[in-house]
C-alpha cells in the first residue's frame, strides 16, 4: 500500500474531466429552453439593482433563492450526485442558502440597501454582469463545447458569482449569506484545479475579491428614507 503522503488531489477525484463536462452537456439538453428563463431572471436582477423601488430587495432575493434552489435540486442532487456522492451535501448547502435568501431578503427585506453610489456597489454590479455575460464564455474559449456552457440560474458557478455581486451592492454586510457562496468558490476551484482546467482560478479569485470589497468602507453619501429599508 502506498504511503498517504504520496497521494495527490487527483487521486481522490471521483470522475474524469470528460465525464464532468459531459454532465453539463446532458443537463443543458434536458432542461432546454429553461436557460432562456434563467437568463431573463438574471437580466431582471440587473434591472432591479438599478431600480428605486422599495420592493426591489425582496424581488432580487426571491429570484436568487429560486435559482439556488433549482441548482440544488436540478443539477447538484439530480445530476452531479450521480458522479460525485458529496454532491448530495452540496445540494443541501445550496438549499440552505436559498432558505437564508428567503428569510433574510424576502421576509426580512435586508437586501434592499443601495450601495451603487459607492464604488463597491458598482463592483458588485460588475460581478453580476460577469456572471451573466462573460463567465459562460470562459468554457468555450478554453476549448470546451458550447453545449457544455454554464449559465446563471442553472449552473452553480455563475449563480454563486452573481450572488456575491448582489451582496456587494447591499449597504449592510450580510455575512450569514456569504459563507456558503465562499465555500462553494473553494470547492469549485479545487475541483477544476485537480482537473487541470485553465479556468480553475476564477472562483477562488471571485471569492477573494468579494471578501476584500465587502470589507471596504460603506458609502455615507446616501440618505436613508424614513420608515423604509431602502437607500436613495
Amino acid at each position: 500500500m502506498s504511503e498517504w503522503w504520496t497521494y495527490t488531489l487527483s487521486d481522490f477525484l471521483l470522475f474524469s474531466p470528460h465525464t464532468y463536462y459531459r454532465l453539463f452537456e446532458l443537463y443543458n439538453a434536458a432542461i432546454w429552453p429553461g436557460q432562456m428563463l434563467a437568463m431573463a431572471l438574471g437580466l431582471a436582477v440587473v434591472v432591479l439593482l438599478g431600480a428605486r423601488r422599495p420592493w426591489r430587495g425582496r424581488a432580487v432575493s426571491a429570484i436568487l433563492a429560486a435559482c439556488w434552489l433549482w441548482v440544488a435540486w436540478g443539477f447538484l442532487f439530480t445530476r452531479y450526485a450521480t458522479i460525485n456522492w458529496t454532491a448530495v451535501y452540496m445540494a443541501a448547502a445550496f438549499a440552505v442558502e436559498a432558505l437564508l435568501l428567503v428569510l433574510v431578503g424576502v421576509v426580512g427585506d435586508r437586501l434592499g440597501g443601495r450601495r451603487q453610489e459607492h464604488w463597491t456597489g458598482r463592483a458588485g454590479l460588475g460581478f453580476v454582469l460577469f456572471a451573466l455575460l462573460i463567465q459562460p464564455l470562459v468554457g468555450p474559449l478554453a476549448g470546451r463545447a458550447w453545449s457544455q456552457v454554464e449559465l446563471f440560474g442553472v449552473a452553480p458557478d455563475p449563480t454563486v458569482v452573481a450572488t456575491l455581486g448582489v451582496l456587494l451592492t447591499v449597504e449592510r454586510a450580510r455575512w450569514e449569506l456569504l459563507a456558503i457562496p465562499l465555500a462553494w468558490c473553494a470547492v469549485s476551484g479545487a475541483t477544476l484545479w485537480t482537473m487541470e482546467a485553465p479556468d480553475a482560478w476564477i472562483m477562488p479569485a471571485a471569492a477573494a475579491l468579494a471578501l476584500v470589497l465587502n470589507r471596504a468602507p460603506r458609502s455615507r453619501c446616501a440618505n436613508r428614507m424614513p420608515g423604509s429599508g431602502t437607500w436613495e
